[in-house]
């Protein structure tokens, strides 16, 4: 099963992918659970037993727009320098922990929609992603029971203003332009996802495979963010680990390659899906 976040009739709502559209899962469910978050903290407490049959098509494709799969998440978590390749690339060492920073909400934008290249930057570069959503509440999680509170599995576009990331060492203010991050388009249940290490993660500029490996090849797996992750701090439905990038980057690259204005770039990833976003300047 895939779930969406999606605007259609001028309101912000929530449902199940089908073939041809989606299930309005918000119209159906009703006010008490307005979007996706609070939908996963419902069902993570049992205050939804069973989802409405039969599961027909609302809106048809083309009569809805996407919404960042999570839109409002309370925590986003980002892994960096989380595969060999890409270790390797930025010439860092190898470190015992994973590489933590933090991206705000507003940073998020939906599949289909513009990644926004700042006015103060031309270095904005793709970084192709797995996102873990979280499903239910978990603090001080161990490593063998990481993936039970995981709801399921999405794909996430870091965009990365790298200039603005070296002015210090401390990654933030590259990370945190508005709309630079596509997130979406569904969140793929980890039941229908099944095993993770062997799928495969591309990424696509203009139509140019500008990265390429698998998810088995993150130096700490999910279950190990998790763990450490929740060591410091709670996670809870809705939030939203970003797991870190292959090596390809367009900054490590000579000459540098950097998303433009009219740029297309793709992520896909086996059996999760494929998020599309055009790069248009920011007003």
């Amino acid at each position: 099963m895939a779930f969406v976040s999606f605007k259609a009739e001028g309101r912000a709502t929530y449902g199940i992918a089908r073939p041809d559209g989606v299930f309005d899962l918000g119209r159906h469910i009703g006010a008490a659970f307005p979007d996706l978050r609070s939908f996963l903290t419902a069902q993570s407490l049992g205050r939804i037993a069973s989802l409405p049959e039969p599961l027909t098509t609302d809106y048809a494709t083309g009569q809805f727009t996407y919404l960042p799969i999570i839109p409002n998440p309370a925590k986003i978590l980002c892994v960096g320098l989380n595969y060999q390749d890409h270790l390797a690339e930025t010439g860092r060492r190898p470190a015992d922990y994973p590489t933590l920073f933090t991206r705000f909400a507003d940073t998020l934008t939906a599949h289909n929609a513009p990644m926004l290249l700042p006015a103060v930057s031309s270095a904005f570069d793709y970084e192709g992603e797995l996102a873990v959503i979280i499903g239910k509440q978990g603090f001080h999680v161990p490593e063998e029971k990481s993936l039970d509170i995981v709801a399921g599995y999405s794909l996430f576009n870091d965009g990365s203003i790298r200039d603005w990331q070296r002015h210090t060492n401390q990654f933030t203010p590259g990370k945190n332009f508005p709309a630079t991050a596509g997130f979406g388009p569904t969140l793929v249940t980890k039941e229908e996802a099944g095993p993770l290490p062997e799928k495969s993660i591309q990424t696509h500029l203009n139509g140019q495979q500008v990265q390429s490996a698998h998810l088995g090849d993150m130096i700490f797996s999910i279950a190990k963010v998790i763990a450490y992750i929740t060591a410091f701090t709670a996670l809870s439905p809705g939030d939203v680990i970003a797991t870190g990038t292959p090596g390809g980057v367009g900054f490590t690259r000579e000459p540098p390659l950097f998303m433009r204005s009219g740029d297309t770039v793709t992520v896909t990833i086996e059996g999760i899906g494929t998020l599309t976003n055009t790069i248009q300047s920011a007003p």
